[in-house]
C-alpha cells in the first residue's frame, strides 16, 4: 500500500503566506515608482540653482521631452555669492549616456498646477561630468513660473477677482439689448443722481455706520450663505407643497403639541451626548487646523487615488482568473512532483553555474568557442566549405604512446625523436580553473604552451602533465576580465565531480 503524495499547495497557510509575498511585492515596486524603476543602473548628477522653484523629489528630467531620470532630492545649500540656493540630487538613466560639462539645465511647467519637471540640454564638450559631480549654478536657468504669476495677487484677492469675473459673466450674459438701453438711460439717471448723491454724503445721515453695521451683518451671514440659499430652495418646495394640501397642513398643526412634547423628551435624553460631542469638537480642533495646511499635500494624493480606485475592479477581475489558475495549478497532481524536481534541478545547476560561470564571466570562453568553431569550417573547397582539421597520427616508433594497445606505462618521451612528429607526453590535466580562491583571472586553458614535469603526486617525477592545476595566476585572456564581476558567486573547482588532490602551492 503506497501512501499518497499531498502537494504542496493543499496547505491553505501555504497560499496564504504567497499570496501576501506576492502584494507586498507589487506594493513595495509601486512605493519606490517615485525612484525610478527598480533593477534600472543610474548615475549620479548634482545641480545648484538659485530657485528650487517648489521642485519636489521624484520630478522627472527630460531631455527633449524624453523621460532620461528623476530627481531623488533637494536641499538648501550657500551660494559662492552668499545667497541660500538649492541642491539637486539627479538620478540618471545609464543607457542616457554621459553628461558633458558645457549642458544646461532649467526649470519648466509640465501642467497648469504647478507641477515641474527639469529640462537637459546636452552641451557638446567632450570633457563629461563624473558620477557625483556638481553642475554650477551658472549653467542653469529658472525663467519665470506659472506660480509666480498667480502670486501677484494673496488668496483672498485672486478669490475675489474669480467671483467677480463668474458674476459679470452671469450678469452680462444674453442681455445685449437690456445693456444697449441703459447705456441710452444714464444720463437721465445721472441728472435724479446728483442731488441723492449729495443727501447721502450729508454726515447727518449716519451712512458709514449705516455700511458698518451691514458689513458685519454680511460677515455673519457669509459662512452660512450655502447652506442658506438651500434652505430657501428646499422651503419653496415645502410651501409649494403645503398650498396644494391644506387639509394635511391642518391635521399637522394639531398633532403638534404632542409632537413637541416627544422632541422636548428627546432633547433631554440628548443632552448628554451633545455635552461629549462638544467636548469631542474641543479636542479635535489642534487636529482639524493642522490638516488645512496638510490639506494641499493631500489633495493630489487622493485625486490620484480616486482614478487608481476606478480601475481596481478590472483588476479584481483579473486577480480572480489569476488566483483560479494559481488554484488549478496548485491541485494539478504533477505540481507537486514538478517543484521537488525543481529543488533537485537547482541543486544540481546552482554548483555547476558557480564553477562554469568564470569561464564566460572572466575568461570570455563562450565568445571564443564561436570564433574557432567559425574558422573550423573556413576552408573553401568547390563544394562551399570543408572542416579545417589535419590528420594525426600516433608515433609508432615510441613505446607506451597513446595508440599503443600494450602500453606498459604513460607517454613521457621515450627514448628518441621520430621523424613522424617527435615524442609523445601524457598530458591528462582535467578541470583547469578559471579564477583562484580569491576571484582573480587565472584561465589556463589556452594561457599556456606544452608543459611536462607538472605532476606533484608521481613518486617516479616522470615527464607528465597530470595536475589539476598550473603554480601562479595565468591572467586573463585577450577580451576578459581581472576579477570576477561584484556579485557573482564563484568556485575554482568543480563541486560535484571528482577532482585530483590540492597541489601545495597551485591554489
Amino acid at each position: 500500500m503506497t501512501r499518497k503524495q499531498q502537494s504542496a499547495f493543499a496547505n491553505p497557510v501555504l497560499i496564504g503566506a504567497v499570496t501576501v509575498l506576492v502584494l507586498l511585492v507589487a506594493v513595495f515596486l509601486a512605493y519606490n515608482a517615485n525612484e525610478g524603476l527598480p533593477f534600472v543602473p543610474t548615475r549620479e548628477l548634482k545641480v545648484d540653482i538659485a530657485n528650487g522653484s517648489e521642485l519636489v523629489a521624484g520630478n522627472d528630467v527630460r531631455e527633449g521631452g524624453y523621460l532620461i531620470g528623476i530627481v531623488s532630492s533637494l536641499k538648501p545649500v550657500t551660494m559662492e555669492n552668499g545667497q541660500t540656493g538649492a541642491q539637486l540630487t539627479l538620478n540618471l538613466n545609464k543607457a542616457y549616456g554621459e553628461v558633458p560639462i558645457d549642458s544646461t539645465i532649467s526649470i519648466q511647467p509640465r501642467s497648469v498646477l504647478g507641477l515641474k519637471y527639469l529640462d537637459l540640454h546636452k552641451g557638446t564638450s567632450s570633457h563629461v561630468f563624473s558620477d557625483g559631480a556638481t553642475l554650477p549654478e551658472t549653467q542653469t536657468n529658472v525663467p519665470v513660473q506659472f506660480d509666480d504669476v498667480f502670486k501677484m495677487f494673496d488668496a483672498k484677492t485672486r478669490g475675489a477677482v474669480q467671483e467677480d469675473l463668474d458674476g459679470f459673466g452671469d450678469t452680462l450674459a444674453s442681455r445685449g439689448s437690456a445693456l444697449n438701453d441703459t447705456i441710452a438711460s444714464l444720463p437721465a439717471l445721472f441728472g435724479h443722481l446728483e442731488p441723492v448723491a449729495r443727501y447721502l454724503s450729508d454726515p447727518s445721515t449716519e451712512l458709514t455706520r449705516f455700511f458698518t453695521g451691514l458689513n458685519a451683518f454680511m460677515g455673519a451671514v457669509a459662512p452660512v450663505a450655502q447652506v442658506n440659499a438651500q434652505l430657501f430652495g428646499k422651503m419653496a418646495t415645502t410651501f409649494g407643497a403645503i398650498d396644494r394640501k391644506p387639509p394635511d397642513l391642518k391635521a399637522t398643526i394639531s398633532e403638534s403639541p404632542a409632537t413637541l412634547q416627544v422632541s422636548t423628551q428627546s432633547l433631554a435624553a440628548q443632552q448628554p451626548l451633545l455635552t461629549d460631542l462638544t467636548t469631542f469638537g474641543n479636542y479635535m480642533t489642534p487636529a482639524t487646523k493642522s490638516l488645512e495646511a496638510a490639506l494641499p499635500v493631500l489633495n493630489p494624493a487622493l485625486e490620484q487615488g480616486t482614478q487608481v480606485l476606478g480601475r481596481t475592479p478590472a483588476l479584481n477581475a483579473r486577480l480572480q482568473g489569476t488566483m483560479q489558475a494559481l488554484q488549478t495549478l496548485a491541485a494539478a497532481p504533477g505540481t507537486n512532483v514538478g517543484l521537488n524536481a525543481l529543488v533537485d534541478t537547482s541543486s544540481t545547476l546552482n554548483p555547476m553555474v558557480r564553477y562554469l560561470g568564470p569561464f564566460v564571466t572572466v575568461c570570455n570562453d563562450w565568445n571564443y568557442w564561436w570564433t574557432y568553431l567559425s574558422e573550423h569550417l573556413s576552408e573553401a573547397t568547390s563544394f562551399g566549405f570543408a572542416q579545417r582539421a589535419m590528420l594525426m597520427q600516433t608515433n609508432s616508433a615510441q613505446s607506451n604512446n597513446v595508440g599503443d594497445q600494450g602500453a606498459t606505462a604513460p607517454a613521457n618521451g621515450g627514448s628518441f625523436d621520430s621523424p613522424q612528429g617527435g615524442n609523445e607526453y601524457l598530458h591528462g590535466e582535467v578541470y583547469g580553473a578559471a579564477v583562484d580562491n580569491q576571484g582573480n583571472a587565472d584561465c589556463e586553458t589556452g594561457q599556456r604552451g606544452y608543459p611536462k614535469k607538472l605532476n606533484y603526486y608521481d613518486p617516479q617525477g616522470r615527464d607528465l602533465d597530470s595536475d589539476s592545476h598550473t603554480p601562479g595566476d595565468q591572467a586573463t585572456t585577450f577580451a576578459g576580465s581581472a576579477h570576477v564581476p561584484a556579485g557573482e558567486t564563484f568556485t575554482r573547482t568543480p563541486q560535484s565531480a571528482y577532482v585530483t588532490p590540492s597541489v601545495p602551492g597551485n591554489n
